[in-house]
C-alpha cells in the first residue's frame, strides 16, 4: 500500500520531504520520509511514514526524544510496556536510555514531529527491527 505526495497534502501540516537516506533508512520496516524543519537549536523533523512502516528498536543517550503525532494513525511502544495507540495531538515523551521503536498502523500512514532534546553529548543507538510477530499483535 504507497502512499504519494498528494494524498499526504490533504490534511497534511508539513511536506512529507524526501526518502530517508540509507544511513536511516536500514533501521526501518517499509518507507519513511524526512523532512528537517530545524536544525538549529533543537533539531526537528518531520517524519512520515508509510502504511505498515516501522523503526527498530533504538534507545536515544543522554537526550531522548519528544513525539508530536501530526497526522494518520500509529503505535509507539517502549520496552516491556503494551504498545500505545497515536493519533494526531498526541505527544509521547520518551526519556533517555528507553529503548523503544515507533512507527504506522498497518492500514494508515502516519506522521510525527520529531524533537530531539539537546544534551552534552547525544546519540542514537539502533538494534534489532520489530519482529512480524509483535508488529501484528498489535491491539
Amino acid at each position: 500500500m504507497s502512499i504519494n505526495n498528494k494524498e499526504l497534502s490533504n490534511g497534511a501540516i508539513f511536506p512529507i520531504g524526501e526518502p530517508l537516506p540509507e544511513m536511516f533508512s536500514k533501521f526501518f520496516v517499509g518507507q519513511a520520509y524526512l523532512n528537517m524543519l530545524t536544525t538549529e537549536g533543537v533539531g526537528i523533523g518531520n517524519v512520515t511514514f508509510e502504511p505498515g512502516c516501522r523503526n527498530n528498536w533504538h534507545i536515544h543517550h543522554k537526550g531522548g526524544q519528544i513525539l508530536l503525532v501530526t497526522g494518520g494513525r500509529g503505535y509507539y511502544q517502549a520496552w516491556g510496556e503494551d504498545a500505545r495507540e497515536l493519533v494526531p495531538g498526541d505527544v509521547v515523551n520518551i526519556p533517555a536510555e528507553v529503548k523503544h521503536w515507533h512507527g504506522a498502523a498497518p492500514d494508515s500512514w502516519f506522521a510525527h514531529l520529531a524533537i530531539e532534546v539537546p544534551a552534552e553529548g547525544t546519540s542514537n543507538e539502533w538494534l534489532e527491527e520489530v519482529t512480524d510477530d509483535i508488529y501484528n499483535n498489535l491491539k
